[in-house]
């Protein structure tokens, strides 16, 4: 590649930015506070050789996140990057106890919209009223015990 102007790297360093100069396509000469910053925090050696050891398709990729960790590592000298990160895990926990509060609530609300309309039916089905039901008889002379056994079904009438 040819480049009419040195680039950000080269200018920095005070060279002559040859053709295949490997800092040239991802620290351009329009933006030299980019390479500023990651010359500041990685150094100039340790960059080329981190560009130098990757493929070509991985090191535009390499290139910015080297910038991006060192611009947070010069806002923020002791966390970096991990402070931002530490940041929006703890805004995701919040978020997700928000919304585990706003479902339980939705819950609840619904559980209690569903036991005033089948209080309304009751109410209803109260009103409505035309006799004994099917399992009380008002009439019945023995009365009804919880501790007595229950019939069974399966046999016929007259074994119990």
């Amino acid at each position: 590649m040819s480049y009419s102007t040195r680039c950000a790297a080269c200018k920095s360093l005070r060279r002559r930015c040859p053709q295949d100069c490997i800092l040239a396509p991802y620290f351009p000469s329009n933006d030299p506070q980019r390479f500023a910053s990651v010359q500041k925090i990685f150094g100039a050696s340790n960059t080329t050789k981190i560009l130098q050891q990757l493929p070509v398709h991985q090191r535009a990729e390499a290139a910015d996140c080297m910038s991006f960790e060192a611009a947070s590592r010069i806002q923020d000298p002791v966390y970096g990057c991990v402070g931002i990160i530490s940041q929006l895990h703890q805004q995701i926990l919040t978020t997700q106890h928000e919304l585990a509060m706003t479902q339980a609530q939705l819950a609840f609300h619904y559980a209690q919209q569903e036991t005033q309309q089948e209080r309304r039916i009751m109410t209803q089905s109260q009103v409505q009223y035309d006799g004994p039901s099917s399992w009380f008889d008002p009439n019945q002379k023995e009365p009804f015990y919880l501790d007595q056994p229950l019939p069974d079904f399966h046999q016929p009438p007259g074994f119990l």
